[in-house]
């Protein structure tokens, strides 16, 4: 079962925004003598673009091929900004760097002199780039979190959204904050969470006239029920363990209402995964100090998200805090090479520990933020495998990963990052011409 690929607009349910009508109305429909493509198309906010066609009218060779651009959000209709020679056979080709396509654009491009022949009107479409950090990663219910961040390019005055991932199959995003964009671009977002438990969020930016939907990488936050005082409960490890790993859940139990510790008493730990009851794991008896002790290993290791509390098992009937322990996905992936060119296809497969059959999967590149960023997106196959095959449309050196979102299940993962050497081909083999 191969992923279902999407630009980034559709990943993160986008409301696309066209370039102005007014402006628009201005640019040529069809081609006439002279071809045009844009590669890649859509593209993350600073990335390089190839322009490249074919002049198919006599003579074809040495001629002066002219582009113009329109930005999206701008009041000003089209601008020259470049101008190429075709080689013999009548390819011609611009590149525009790294860094200077941050916003939505429309190319097209006319012969020098000779109005009649030109090209179609072809619309960029520019995600802006988040990025999202979280003041702490662990903290107890009812207890502020702060995640702050950048939106390139500026975005100030507008909104981004705080999303928790809810869905057992990773497709689900629920917002559950907003905050405004100021000064820089640069935005804080306050939440809390009044239950227990890991949570994948993230940070979008909706898109507007300037620039299509974005969304940072997820960031995973512990929360944790504050402490029965007089009958405590923890981990080790705490908080978050690959698939696999033995935990130890401990803790001491005092008498009631104070610190006189609470001896040869019979508990019993309690367990539960996501939308199931509790069921009784182990039973064991205090210490002298009232403290206790459940080693978790071989079939008793959690492979998902866990939920724990510690209860007296004779009257009277007393609990702990429910204590979380999440369980963090394994992914890996391989590239059928390491190196490409412009218009040549990578396959980029892995699997996913433990089975995440039918679960979401992200495939992310490397922005020009520093952040990782999503740039499709398919689901798990039933042998917990997956692949994305991913086109090139500029040279250099690019860097992407594979990131499962967390839910209720398990703790969302990624796997490491792999670079690709992408190479340009020569003018005279171009890639494809639309």
């Amino acid at each position: 079962m191969r992923p279902r690929l999407c630009v980034l607009a559709s990943l993160l349910a986008a409301v696309v925004v066209a370039v102005a009508p007014s402006a628009a109305s201005a640019a040529p429909h069809h081609n006439r003598g002279l071809t045009i493509n844009v590669t890649p198309n859509p593209i993350l906010a600073g990335e390089g673009v190839l322009i490249y066609g074919q002049l198919n009218t006599a003579p074809v060779g040495g001629q002066t091929i002219v582009l113009f651009h329109h930005i999206g959000g701008s009041h000003a209709g089209y601008t020259r900004i470049g101008s190429a020679t075709t080689n013999a056979a009548g390819f011609y080709e611009f590149t525009r760097a790294e860094g200077v396509v941050l916003t939505n654009r429309s190319w097209f491009v006319r012969q020098d002199g000779i109005h009649t022949v030109h090209s179609r009107t072809v619309h960029e479409r520019v995600a802006a780039l988040v990025s999202l950090t979280a003041n702490e990663t662990t903290g107890d219910t009812n207890h502020p979190v702060l995640f702050t961040g950048h939106v390139t390019p500026n975005h100030r005055s507008e909104r981004v959204f705080l999303q928790e991932q809810d869905g057992l199959a990773g497709n689900q995003w629920e917002t559950v904050a907003n905050g405004l964009i100021g000064p820089g671009s640069t935005y804080a977002i306050a939440n809390r969470w009044r239950l227990p438990g890991v949570r994948d969020v993230r940070v979008v930016f909706r898109g507007d006239v300037r620039n299509t939907t974005g969304s940072s990488d997820t960031v995973s936050v512990a929360i944790e029920q504050a402490q029965v005082p007089s009958f405590t409960i923890g981990a080790s490890p705490a908080d978050v363990v690959p698939d696999g790993s033995s935990v130890t859940i401990s803790g001491v139990l005092d008498q009631p209402g104070g610190d006189t510790p609470a001896p040869a008493t019979a508990v019993t730990l309690w367990g539960h995964r996501a939308d199931q009851a509790y069921q009784a794991i182990a039973t064991t008896a205090t210490g002298t100090d009232g403290s206790y002790s459940f080693p978790l290993t071989g079939g008793l290791a959690p492979s998902h998200n866990e939920i724990y509390q510690v209860r007296t098992t004779l009257a009277p009937h007393r609990h702990s805090a429910q204590l979380f322990e999440g369980v963090k996905d394994a992914v890996t992936v391989t590239p059928s090479s390491v190196s490409s060119t412009v218009g040549a296809q990578v396959s980029f497969t892995g699997t996913v520990t433990p089975d995440k059959a039918g679960h979401s999967v992200y495939l992310q590149r490397l922005g020009a933020d520093g952040d990782w960023h999503a740039v499709a997106v398919g689901v798990v196959a039933a042998s917990s495998s997956y692949s994305f095959t991913w086109t090139f449309g500029t040279p250099g050196s690019k860097q992407f990963r594979v990131r499962i979102p967390g839910g209720p299940e398990n703790v969302g993962g990624a796997s490491p990052a792999v670079t690709i050497t992408v190479a340009l081909p020569p003018l005279s083999a171009p890639p494809p011409v639309s």
